[in-house]
């Protein structure tokens, strides 16, 4: 019956499926790279997962080496793609130390390396002749990058940087890829020349031996130990480094920003420190796009396994309920699909923004930075958040069974939850938007209109004394009063604090006074900017049957669900009133009735093979029970009938032989 479920699911669906994956994934060219690549994966027998979660640490790690490994050897034996290559990590679905490579390492260098450095340092990376990581988080200090204590003094005896960790607390602490397999670091350290500490700069540092792989002198490194969850993480090898007087090349120091002389004299170069934003820009994009993508995942299995699932019945000899239709599964669910959505719009718009910034910054055009810096680290925040959030309700969202690691629900959250904290604390990241929105307000009077994300501020005047018109349910799905809305809250929520701080002792007092109210006015722009970008998406030419009716179903629900559960921030602005909340309220499941024929092709539109979900739960047949059972007879624990231990604690028991512990008491 359950695979039948899914075969009726997927009759009902009112648009065109393969024009819906064409929308997620871009163009008809990438639908094809991830059909063929994945498959590539999936039928490679060194890339089995399905046993990860019951391999003790050691084995797990070896494993995730092999993997690495394996798949080096099939992108240079096959040629492939930059894309290629990135496609074809991203489906082997295990963190391993190529993500700090690829993903930091190298375009860490690419960013503040001169040409100079970059030419020699770069083919080695890419070739993979030098492994690299990037160290900057410490023991002691995480977002205070300028608190960071490790030490490079430069010696002009002898032309080199003497590199120390000078306290426990400036060991270097969680850099993926540092604990057993990189060969060298980016590592950011003081820079001291002269007698004068000059703050944090970036260094590269080799840390293990290019013959034996042994720490080089003067290096402790190791890996910091297991983390959360089964399998996850803990197929990456986060790692402490400390050094002890350990020298390096003066032309190690990443010079693009500045330099030191032979002598000692430190030289900025001219190039403004803000070209760094670029690379900043890259990752929070990249982040936000792998957050629409481990979302989908999660979504992926609850919405097929609650169309599979059956629990009670309303009529005597009649099929039990799909759990799907049970507006509470609904109301949880939905949400979080539309949300999905929602942030893969909102990427290929940072995918934008990063080439705009970029093309900018070339032109030594940095107008836009402080904006910029502002929306992608509220965007980070929200994505990330969000995402850590909705798989864990959808584990919830399927019951008892999305407990279980066959769910594949457990490891996929344990494997996303540390991006709430890598790349920026979530919470330190709200609050310097909250810096920029105070500041932008404090601009308004001086006559200079805010652009870009913060736009809509300029109009704060109307926003402040306009409040919601709606009169009806159908009022709510109008795009125009959506947007008002939510530009109305924002504006609303910042003009408080800023009002707040002005009355306050001092600016900084008040500022951190009312931190928890500059949260939720943070939140509020950047939920306001991601509602936007979904909005602008469904200006553009879609086509498919019935495509753009789903999207724009999806757009409304994402928008109206965040009405509701922010029904705290609408109402004590006094923007809305109770009765217009329970109007959305009333949209909302309309909304919801509208998108239940289509949640299951929703999903199939992801374009997720059943490999990289790697969900017994999410399983595109839909054959759960079968499945399940089979799986669990096959687990380690049954290889016998008989456990391992009966007769040495089990028999005693039950035998009435077993020896008494001599204790005191």
């Amino acid at each position: 019956m359950e695979m039948n479920s899914l075969a009726q699911e997927r009759k009902s669906a009112q648009f065109d499926v393969e024009a819906m994956k064409v929308v997620w994934e871009g163009s008809p060219e990438q639908v094809q790279l991830t059909q063929r690549i994945g498959q590539l994966v999936a039928s490679d027998p060194v890339f089995r997962k399905d046993n990860r979660v019951s391999q003790g640490r050691l084995e797990l790690f070896k494993n995730t080496l092999w993997k690495a490994a394996h798949a080096w050897s099939i992108i240079q034996s096959m040629h492939l793609t930059e894309a290629e290559a990135l496609k074809l990590r991203s489906f082997i679905d295990e963190p391993a130390y190529t993500d700090l490579h690829w993903g930091m390492f190298i375009p860490a260098i690419k960013g503040q390396g001169t040409d100079e450095q970059q030419q020699k340092w770069l083919p080695l990376a890419f070739k993979q002749t030098i492994i690299g990581c990037y160290a900057q988080t410490e023991l002691g200090h995480g977002s205070n990058v300028q608190g960071l204590e490790t030490t490079a003094t430069f010696d002009p005896s002898t032309d080199e940087f003497i590199v120390n960790t000078p306290t426990l607390t400036a060991t270097k602490w969680w850099p993926g890829g540092l604990g057993k397999v990189s060969t060298h670091a980016i590592v950011y350290a003081r820079l001291i020349t002269d007698g004068k500490d000059y703050g944090v700069h970036a260094f590269i540092v080799q840390i293990r031996s290019l013959e034996d792989h042994h720490p080089l002198p003067g290096v402790i490194v190791a890996d910091i130990g297991v983390k959360f969850g089964n399998g996850g993480y803990n197929t990456m090898d986060n790692g402490l480094l400390r050094f002890d007087s350990v020298r390096i090349p003066r032309d190690n120091l990443l010079m693009r920003v500045a330099s030191v002389t032979r002598d000692g004299k430190y030289v900025p170069s001219g190039v403004p420190r803000q070209l760094g934003y670029g690379a900043m820009v890259f990752v929070r994009k990249s982040i936000v796009m792998d957050a629409s993508t481990y979302l989908s995942r999660a979504v992926t299995i609850a919405v097929r396994y609650s169309a599979v699932r059956r629990q009670f019945g309303t009529e005597q000899g009649k099929p039990e309920t799909q759990v799907i239709d049970y507006m509470t599964q609904q109301s949880r669910l939905f949400p979080l699909l539309a949300t999905a959505y929602a942030y893969r719009f909102l990427g290929v718009w940072m995918s934008w923004l990063y080439s705009d910034v970029t093309s900018r910054l070339e032109r030594g055009d940095f107008s836009t930075l402080p904006e910029v810096h502002a929306c992608t680290s509220g965007l980070k925040s929200i994505t990330t958040s969000t995402t850590a959030d909705g798989i864990e309700e959808c584990r919830k969202l399927c019951g008892g069974h999305g407990y279980l690691c066959a769910s594949g629900l457990p490891e996929l959250y344990a494997a996303y939850v540390p991006a709430c904290t890598y790349e920026g604390d979530n919470v330190i990241l709200l609050l310097q938007v909250a810096r920029f929105l105070m500041k932008t307000l404090s601009l308004l009077g001086s006559g200079k209109k805010p652009s870009g994300t913060a736009a809509y501020l300029g109009n704060a005047a109307d926003l402040l004394a306009k409040n919601c018109p709606v009169t009806k349910e159908r009022d709510w799905i109008n795009l125009d009063t959506l947007q008002h809305a939510f530009e109305a809250r924002s504006a609303r929520l910042s003009v408080k604090c800023a009002t707040q701080i002005a009355a306050a002792s001092n600016q900084e007092a008040g500022f951190s006074e009312f931190s928890s109210e500059l949260v939720d006015a943070s939140r509020a722009h950047c939920e306001l900017i991601v509602v936007t970008r979904f909005m602008e998406a469904l200006k553009k030419e879609i086509p498919g049957r019935g495509v753009r009716e789903q999207l724009q179903i999806l757009c409304n629900i994402y928008a109206l669900s965040l009405v509701t559960a922010r029904a705290g921030d609408f109402l004590v602005t006094g923007y809305l009133s109770s009765e217009q909340l329970d109007l959305a309220k009333g949209q909302l499941r309309s909304l919801f009735r509208e998108l239940r024929p289509n949640a299951v092709a929703l999903v199939d539109s992801f374009n997720h093979s059943d490999y990289y979900l790697g969900s017994t739960l999410g399983r595109f047949d839909g054959n759960v029970y079968e499945n399940l059972y089979n799986d669990a007879l096959k687990d380690p624990m049954n290889a016998s009938p008989v456990t391992e231990g009966y007769e040495e604690y089990i028999r005693p028991v039950l035998k009435r032989q077993l020896k008494l512990a001599n204790s005191r008491l």
